[in-house]
C-alpha cells in the first residue's frame, strides 16, 4: 500500500511538472556535451522554433540549422564558453523558424550540477523569444535618433556621430568636411503655401540628400529649415562637388499647391578640418558664417571657407 501511494504521489508530481512546463513560453533544454546530444527539450520548443522536438533530440545539428546564418558562429562560440565560465547569460541571436519567420532569442546556458557521461556536467539552458523586445528597442532608438518629420538624424544624434568622426579624423590625420545648408525663403514658403507644404519641402530636401551624399556621409536636421552634413575622409574639392550635387538635386524638386507651383534652393557653407581645430564647434562656426555669407550674396550658392 505504501508503495502504491508513493507511485501515485510521484505520478501526480510528474503530471504537475509536465503541466507547468507546457504553460511556460520559454524553451528549457539540456545538452550532454560529451555525447553531443540534446537530452531534454521542453514543449515550448515547437511553438518558439516552429520545428519538431523529435528532430532536435535525434540530432543536435537541428539547432545549428535553425540559426540565422550570420549568427551561427557567435551562437556556437558563446555556447562553448559555458565550459570555462560556468554560465553565459548575455547571449542573443536570431533564428529562422520552420515557417521562415525571423525571430530573436535570448538563450542563457549554465553548467548543471548533475554529471553527464564521461564526467562532464550537463549544460542546461532557457531560450526566450525576445523579438518584440528587439522591435521596441529599435523603435525607441529610432525615436531617440531620428527627426520625426524628415526621418534623417536629429540634432543630438547628428552631433554625437559628427564628434565621433571628428575625433577619428584628428587621431588618424585624415581629412574631414563640414557642411551647413539652409532652405532659402522658407518662411515665405510657409506663409504662401501653408505649413503642411513647408513640411513636405523639409521631408523632400532630406530625401534628396540621401541621393546626393555618399553612403558613409552623415546628414541631419539640426533645427527649423537648417540641415548639416559631415563628409569623412573628404578633401575640400570633393566636398564641394558633393555639395554642388546636393544643390542640384534640391533644385530639381517640384512642388504643387493651390497658391502656385514652385521650387526651392539652398544656401550652403562648407569648411574642412584644419590642423589647429581641436573641437568640432570650430568647424560648425566657420560653416555657419559661410552659410550666412551665401545668404547675403544672393542665396542659392555654396561658400567655401
Amino acid at each position: 500500500m505504501h508503495s502504491r501511494a508513493e507511485v501515485q504521489r510521484l505520478g501526480e508530481r510528474e503530471q504537475l511538472f509536465s503541466t507547468l512546463l507546457a504553460s511556460v513560453n520559454s524553451v528549457l533544454w539540456a545538452f550532454d556535451w560529451q555525447e553531443r546530444r540534446v537530452v531534454y527539450v521542453s514543449p515550448a520548443y515547437e511553438s518558439v522554433f516552429g520545428r519538431s522536438p523529435a528532430l532536435l533530440l535525434a540530432d543536435h545539428n537541428e539547432w545549428l540549422n535553425s540559426i540565422y546564418p550570420d549568427d551561427v558562429e557567435f551562437a556556437a562560440e558563446s555556447f562553448a564558453k559555458v565550459l570555462q565560465t560556468g554560465a553565459v547569460e548575455a547571449r542573443e541571436y536570431r533564428i529562422l523558424r520552420g515557417d521562415g519567420q525571423l525571430r530573436w532569442l535570448s538563450d542563457k546556458c549554465f553548467l548543471s550540477r548533475q554529471v553527464g557521461s564521461g564526467g562532464l556536467p550537463l549544460i542546461v539552458g532557457i531560450a526566450e523569444d525576445i523579438t518584440e523586445k528587439k522591435r521596441l528597442e529599435g523603435e525607441l532608438h529610432r525615436l531617440a535618433t531620428l527627426d520625426g518629420l524628415t526621418q534623417c538624424s536629429n540634432r543630438r544624434y547628428f552631433f554625437e556621430q559628427a564628434r565621433a568622426e571628428f575625433d577619428h579624423s584628428r587621431e588618424c590625420g585624415g581629412p574631414l568636411a563640414f557642411l551647413l545648408l539652409d532652405i532659402d525663403d522658407f518662411k515665405k514658403i510657409n506663409d504662401t503655401h501653408g505649413h503642411q507644404m513647408g513640411d513636405q519641402v523639409l521631408a523632400r530636401v532630406a530625401r534628396a540628400a540621401t541621393t546626393a551624399l555618399r553612403s558613409g556621409d552623415l546628414f541631419g536636421r539640426i533645427g527649423g529649415e537648417e540641415f548639416a552634413a559631415v563628409f569623412p575622409g573628404c578633401e575640400s574639392s570633393l566636398a564641394e562637388q558633393i555639395a554642388g550635387r546636393l544643390a542640384r538635386e534640391i533644385q530639381r524638386l517640384s512642388f504643387f499647391s493651390e497658391a502656385g507651383d514652385f521650387s526651392v534652393t539652398v544656401s550652403q557653407g562648407l569648411t574642412t578640418l584644419r590642423a589647429a581645430d581641436n573641437d568640432l564647434d570650430l568647424l560648425f562656426a566657420r560653416a555657419d558664417a559661410a552659410m550666412y555669407q551665401a545668404k547675403r550674396e544672393g542665396k542659392d550658392r555654396i561658400v567655401v571657407v
